[in-house]
Order: structure tokens, then sequence, then C-alpha cells
């Protein structure tokens, strides 16, 4: 007996041209594969079941799955020779499942055609299943089709794909071979249909917004900027969706939301891609503690539904996110005060700030405003070590204009960013509403650039937008806190790249 696995990564012009040669030859012989076609039953994963449940409702000694009649498709990712026989792995959405090919029920025509396929091939299989000595869940074939012709092969099976830029520039090489990727990645689309399903449970719509904008608002970010030649107008990929979305709270839809692309100029790490995805979520009557209590049901429902558990391993920390456990609340200014050691911080003067934190290791811009050399302090020396779920309150006020006021203390704003495995994961405020208030905290905000400010969201507040509590939550952030992912790439099917060779 032979076995075949995933060839080496390192491929010759041979085994192409040897595969072509295959090609030709079916196609020669009227059997072209790109011409076939082959409608599956089940899924490996369905018929895997299918079989165990038909064989846990049997009382016989032969289980009544046994002559279940399975129909599936999949790429060919493991061929055993054993001459007259073969025992093949074939790979589609679920999995893999185990085909039993024999001489004495596909033909000897069949069968030697059969032992002339390649891994990487895509067939389909009909046949009944049956369970091998080994214990494991087969389809003994009866008819097969070749569907598709792998004309290149297949990274090697055991060491999977080593250049990471093959990786995410062959994406459907990286779902062939690992795995992990595969579950990841079916994760997170898991993941985003049980949003949807929490929130058009609590009387959300779903809505969608402009990616091209005239004004771009709603984040402090550098946005892409792109020109349409019919309206010979320049427009800006969307920052946010946030002015929208609080436009229909004008309009009268009291709970909305949007699952979009966002897409920021910006630089590229392992939490940051140009093109990303985000959750924002309106719900009017509502306000901060609203929003807490809704990301926390919200997290805790895609742990037990999606993952099947509340405790989720970190890896950079050592630590088990505990979703169960007590979420904390703390005020930005008492973390900042016990990271310094300084209790009273914020009456320092900004020189003695630059001092204290340099001394703490931040490289500090000396054109940075006051509130930039704390918030340094938090997002590099506090941010990475709040593992556990944490919602940190009472931001600056100048960290976000789009908030309203904390009423006792007017220099922050009612605000939380729920940070979890060290970075932010949902900031949520009570929305300001009243729009006196917002144009000068936008003009504020804006400096001399007054042509940046949103007018129409201005005169939209003016016809009154009802108080409300506002919550973003970033996707893929989510996604690699759940997933166990080490970069945003892992959880993006095709990260931004370099053109090759650029």
């Amino acid at each position: 007996m032979s076995e075949t696995t995933l060839d080496t990564s390192d491929i010759s012009h041979d085994q192409h041209a040897v595969r072509l040669a295959k090609l030709r030859e079916l196609q020669a012989a009227g059997r072209d594969p790109f011409r076939a076609s082959f409608t599956p039953t089940h899924f490996s994963g369905e018929a895997l079941a299918a079989y165990a449940e038909g064989e846990a409702g049997s009382a016989s000694s032969e289980p009544a799955a046994a002559e279940l009649s399975v129909a599936v498709a999949g790429r060919l990712v493991v061929i055993r020779d054993m001459g007259k026989s073969q025992f093949v792995k074939i790979l589609d959405q679920q999995g893999q499942i185990q085909l039993y090919v024999k001489k004495d029920a596909v033909g000897e025509e069949a069968y030697a055609a059969f032992k002339r396929l390649d891994l990487g091939d895509i067939i389909g299989a009909a046949g009944t299943l049956f369970k091998t000595k080994t214990g494991e869940v087969t389809v003994r074939v009866e008819r097969y089709t070749l569907l598709a012709k792998a004309l290149r092969p297949l990274p090697e099976k055991w060491h999977g794909l080593a250049d990471t830029e093959q990786i995410y520039r062959q994406r459907y090489l990286d779902l062939i071979v690992n795995a992990d990727s595969r579950r990841r990645l079916v994760q997170r689309s898991r993941i985003v249909s049980h949003i949807r399903r929490f929130l058009e449970a609590r009387h959300f719509i779903e809505v969608e917004t402009p990616v091209l904008e005239n004004t771009a608002g709603g984040a402090a970010a550098r946005p892409f900027v792109t020109h349409h030649n019919a309206l010979d107008t320049d427009f800006y990929l969307r920052i946010a969706t946030e002015l929208r979305l609080k436009r229909l709270l004008v309009g009268g839809l009291d709970r909305v939301f949007e699952i979009g692309r966002i897409f920021r100029n910006e630089g590229v790490s392992r939490r940051h891609n140009p093109e990303f995805t985000m959750l924002e979520v309106y719900q009017a009557y509502s306000d901060r503690v609203g929003m807490m209590g809704l990301i926390k049901a919200l997290l805790t429902s895609l742990c037990v539904e999606v993952l099947g558990t509340l405790q989720i391993p970190h890896a950079a920390s050592g630590q088990v996110i505990d979703f169960a456990g007590e979420w904390r609340e703390v005020r930005y200014k008492t973390l900042i005060c016990e990271k310094t050691g300084v209790p009273d911080w914020f009456a320092l003067p900004k020189a003695e700030k630059v001092a204290r934190a340099t001394a703490l290791g931040c490289k500090i811009d000396p054109a940075w405003e006051d509130y930039e050399v704390t918030n340094e302090i938090f997002s590099k020396l506090i941010e990475p070590t709040l593992i556990q779920p944490t919602f940190v309150t009472h931001l600056p006020k100048e960290l976000c204009p789009l908030a309203k006021l904390d009423s006792e203390d007017s220099s922050t704003i009612d605000v939380f960013e729920l940070t979890i495995g060290g970075m932010e994961v949902a900031p949520a405020y009570n929305e300001q509403n009243d729009p006196h208030v917002q144009r000068a905290m936008f003009e504020a905000q804006a400096g001399g650039e007054t042509q940046n400010i949103d007018h129409d969201f201005l005169l939209a507040l003016e016809h009154g937008m009802p108080p409300a509590g506002g919550m973003g939550v970033g996707i893929d952030r989510l996604c690699i806190l759940l997933t166990g992912a080490e970069s945003i790439r892992d959880v993006i099917l095709f990260p931004a790249m370099k053109p090759q060779g650029a």
C-alpha cells in the first residue's frame, strides 16, 4: 500500500506540464472536466452526522445508516493506493470525508481513470455510507465525476504555507491546507451572523449608509480621496458611519445598526488594516449604561452560542479571559493616577507631565497637546494590561467631540471604552444631541478648517434628536479576541497588501 500526501511547495514546471497533458487527454477523449456537473446531497459533516444519527437510532446489528446513500463533492487531499482499491479523502466546506473506490464497484475503465487523478483535483462521488474496520465513516463509491483538474500542485500537507506573504496573497491555498485558518474565518462568519440575529431580536433595524461621502466625519482619521467624474467632484471613502446613523435617529428610527466597511488611510499593524469592518449601533432613549448592558449581553451570547464557552484563552498574556466573571468599571483618571503614582496628575503643568511620561518610557512629541501626553500613557502602558473585560469610563472630552459632557466633571465625557485582551473592543457614549454644543465642539476640533465640518448633520440636529446611546464594535478586533488569532490579517480573508514586486 502506498499513500500520497500533498506535494511539496517547491513546484517544478514538470508537474504542471504532466497535469496539463492529462487534461488535454481527457478533453481529446470528450471527457472535459470543466464541462462536467454534479449535484451533492450532503456536505461532509452532514454525511457523517447522518450516519451517526442512523446508527444511534438503529436497534439491529446492522446499522440502518450503512444503507444511507449520499453524494458528496470536494478536493482530493489524501490518496492511499491499495492496488485494486483506493482510500481517498476529499475536503469541502465542512471538513474531510473518506471515500472507498474499488475497481469492482466503479468498473475497470472508471477505476483506471481514477488512478490518474492528482491531489488537488475536485471530484463528486455518490455511494453508500459504511464504517471501516478502524471505525472511520466512509463513502463506498458507486460512481464519481471529475469536476475540475488542478493544474498546479498544492503546498505540502504537514508544513502548510511557510511564507506569511503567500498565506495572505494566496488565501485560497491557506484555506485548503490550514484547518486553523478555515476554522477562524468560518467562526468570523458565524460571529457576524449572530450579531445580526441578536440585535434584530431586540428590535434594531439594520441599515446601509453611503461609502462615498462629501465630508469625512464621525472620527478623527485620514480619509481616502476619490473623484467622481460625472459630478466632477471629490468624495471621501467613509471613515465612520456615525453621522449618517444619527440622522436616522432624527428621522424616527429609534434603534438602528450597520455592519459596514470603514476606510482609513493610515498605518498597517497587527491590529490595523486600512479597510476594516465596524458595527455601529444607536438606541434612542438609552445611554452609556444601557450600552454597557447591551455589549455585555452580546459578547456573552456570542461566546456561548458560537464558541460554546465563556472562558477564552489569551495567548499573549497567558491568562484565560473570563466573560462570566466580573466586568470591571473604572474611571480613566483613576487608572492614570494609579499608573503614574501621582494623585494630582491632572493638575500638573504640561511640562511636568511630559517629563514624567518620558521617565515612564513613553515617547512624547513636544507638539502634542496636554491630553495627548496623558493618553499616550494610557494607550502604551495601561490599555495593554487590561486583559479581563474592563469598562474604562469618563475619558477626556478632547478625545470625542460627539459625546455629551459628564454632568459632574465637565473635563470628561460620559463614555466608556470596553477593553479586553489588552485592546479596545467597543467604545460607547451618551450621544450629544444639543446642536449648539455639537457645533462648538466640531469647531474646536476643526480649528480653522471649518469646511471639514458636516453642516448637514448639524442641520439635522436642529430638527431634534432624541437622547441616545451609541456604540461601535470593531468586528476584526472582536474576531482576533474570540478566535485566538495573532493578527488582524488572520481574520480578514483578503487583507491589504502591497502589489507583488512593489
